[in-house]
């Protein structure tokens, strides 16, 4: 199986997800993507209570596309420890029968911290990164020191989309219209639940 990994918080999962997803689909012939919301990310404070509702909304934005490639996963939730990147990817290899390497798509903001990542030597190993812009000022030259390293990764030419999750939660505290960043099972899912608000 091609298989490819998108991970992240998702909080909330976002029309600049979905344009990713879509995009590397249509640029590659994978089998399946596999959406992984992080249950406890270790880089960066979390809300336990937020973790269902995370996972509840990239599934409604997935089932939307209505794409048998697509799939949400709750692989990190039923580990229910920190969720540790290597940790997952060796859980996929059990699962799946793996054909090269599992491919990752990161942005360039992580993957400039990826030796920071735990056991970040075993799983660049284990996994070809495809790298995304998520700056202006973008240079694919200095990421060649990764390459002398032993990381495998690509870059793929699919322009800076500028939504964060950051500023959509803004938005909703705010009481500002979000229809145009998620779409409508989304957008009711955290008015329906009160999500951001506070």
């Amino acid at each position: 199986m091609k298989l490819c990994v998108f991970q992240g918080t998702f909080n909330p999962f976002h029309n600049a997800h979905l344009r990713v997803v879509n995009y590397i689909l249509d640029k590659h012939n994978f089998d399946k993507l596999l959406i992984i919301p992080a249950y406890k990310p270790p880089h960066k404070a979390y809300d336990d209570k937020l973790s269902l509702h995370r996972l509840a909304m990239a599934e409604l934005a997935i089932n939307s596309e209505n794409n048998p490639k697509i799939e949400v996963s709750d692989i990190e939730y039923r580990r229910e420890s920190k969720s540790y990147t290597y940790l997952t990817i060796l859980e996929l290899y059990k699962m799946y029968d793996i054909e090269d390497k599992i491919n990752f798509i990161i942005g360039t903001d992580a993957f400039k911290q990826i030796e920071s990542w735990y056991e970040a030597d075993k799983l660049k190993k284990l996994v070809k990164f495809i790298v995304l812009q998520r700056e202006y000022n973008f240079s694919p030259l200095e990421y060649n020191y990764l390459k002398d390293k032993g990381y495998d990764f690509c870059f793929e030419n699919l322009s800076f989309q500028d939504i964060s999750s950051t500023q959509l939660r803004e938005k909703v505290k705010r009481r500002e219209n979000i229809s145009n960043f998620v779409n409508r099972e989304v957008e009711e899912y955290i008015y329906k639940n009160g999500l951001y608000e506070a």
